[in-house]
């Protein structure tokens, strides 16, 4: 489904198009995203790359840049590259006619579309877009976006119970789904979908798929949902506030309002919160059941039980001596499995069937735990409490903020003082451990602030 932002976080749900367009999966949103991962120990990094497919998904991935940077201009130009792109497109227009695109509907959407090298610069770097786990949730779950969340509850109050009575999928999820996705509509994506899909499909890396979501786009630009100015998303595809991708927008978004269009790309997210929610509902939604639940090991867990395919109901758990943190057995919600996204060494979770909901919108352990978490926190849960296998004793927000501070006082390029530990600001770290001799491990560490205050 899954994203479009300001910054292009993506990893994806692969879809098939079953008719329009139904899940393939493996998973980034009602539209499906390209790529997810799972994090097994703290050596193992969670990639969360646009459009690329980490595994076979379909939508781009919530990427931690994206969740902490702003999205490039687009770069459009001209070259013997763009003729090319110009014949591919002739080439393509029978293929659309044949696919029922109308020659009015194709001519209007490529009138002003040209080969995007920003796009397919984006795809070729996804690899440099990496992330362990608790560097991803610290930016995932930090405190501005669990207060825009609660924020965002309270403004779409009304619409959100609506949609949680229509669909049975919990307001605070569908809310955390929205954060994640577009950090609550602010970076819902620039690109124009036509001209990204067209350079993706014609680039030919993952051309069949990038070709059927070109064919799905202009579905929906004849369908009349959505004006071509309008239709703007991610580098990759994905679109709206959710960050749905064409063949899943065709599949599973909805007309919540009743004006005759499922617009996700509108200020108003109704239609947008209302489709994922519908989205979670198709794949097995649990009104009630939590996503997961931090529990307590006992010494002597063996993590060969950790296991997706080994499920037991939590009151059996209970008896291997596995409880939530509060010391008590962990309602009986349903079968569930025990979760180690770090080793025994960091946090662990029971998990649900809901859990595996999410990953069809993105299959992502970290996407996931950032979905789930931020739905807790939004709810007024508290805290992640077990520490992670950082290596090293982490900055709180308010010392990460210092931090970048410090590192733009002395001349590093920071365009946001914003407490999110992404691309820019781990370069601009390596920098400075660089100049001081350090080894440049790009971690925001209490003696890396030690450091910059001239400890």
């Amino acid at each position: 489904m899954r994203t479009g932002n300001g910054l292009v976080i993506f990893a994806v749900v692969a879809l098939v198009q079953a008719a329009v367009a139904a899940p393939v999966e493996s998973s980034l949103r009602p539209k499906a995203r390209p790529g997810s991962v799972s994090t097994t120990s703290a050596e193992a990094v969670v990639t969360l790359a646009s459009a690329a497919g980490l595994s076979t998904s379909l939508r781009p991935v919530a990427r931690p840049e994206r969740l902490s940077s702003q999205e490039p201009a687009v770069v459009r130009v001209s070259s013997a590259q763009d003729k090319k792109f110009r014949k591919w497109i002739e080439g393509f227009r029978g293929r659309a006619q044949a696919a029922g695109i109308k020659r009015s509907t194709f001519d209007r959407a490529f009138r002003n579309v040209n080969y995007n090298t920003e796009v397919i610069s984006k795809d070729r770097n996804q690899s440099e877009f990496k992330s362990r786990i608790w560097d991803y949730l610290d930016n995932a779950t930090s405190p501005p976006r669990v207060d825009n969340g609660k924020k965002a509850l309270r403004s779409h109050a009304k619409a959100l119970r609506a949609i949680e009575s229509r669909y049975g999928v919990e307001k605070e999820v569908v809310t955390a789904v929205w954060g994640i996705e577009s950090t609550y509509g602010t970076r819902r994506g620039t690109y124009p979908v036509i001209e990204a899909l067209a350079t993706l499909a014609y680039d030919g890396r993952r051309g069949k798929f990038f070709e059927a979501q070109l064919i799905s786009a202009l579905k929906i630009l004849q369908s009349g949902d959505v004006r071509v100015s309008k239709f703007t998303g991610s580098w990759a595809g994905a679109m709206g506030h959710t960050q749905f991708i064409p063949s899943s927008y065709l599949a599973y978004a909805v007309d919540f309002t009743g004006d005759g269009k499922r617009d996700i790309w509108s200020d108003n997210p109704t239609d947008a919160l209302a489709s994922t929610a519908a989205y979670l509902k198709r794949h097995g939604w649990k009104t009630g059941q939590p996503w997961g639940v931090e529990v307590k090991l006992p010494k002597g867990f063996s993590e060969g039980s950790a296991k997706r395919s080994i499920k037991r109901m939590p009151s059996e758990w209970a008896k291997a001596g596995i409880l939530a943190m509060n010391g008590k057995v962990v309602p009986d919600h349903g079968r569930a499995s025990i979760l180690l996204p770090a080793g025994k060494s960091g946090a662990a979770f029971m998990i649900f069937d809901n859990f595996t909901v999410i990953t069809r919108y993105n299959n992502s352990t970290a996407y996931v735990i950032a979905v789930g978490h931020l739905s807790d926190r939004i709810a007024g849960k508290p805290p992640i409490k077990a520490s992670w296998p950082r290596g090293y004793k982490p900055l709180s927000f308010d010392e990460r903020k210092e931090m970048q501070r410090r590192l733009r006082r002395k001349g590093y390029k920071l365009e946001k003082i914003d407490g999110l530990v992404g691309p820019n600001t781990r370069k601009a770290i390596r920098a400075f451990q660089q100049s001081i001799g350090v080894k440049p491990d790009g971690n925001p560490s209490k003696t890396l602030l030690k450091q910059l205050k001239g400890g």
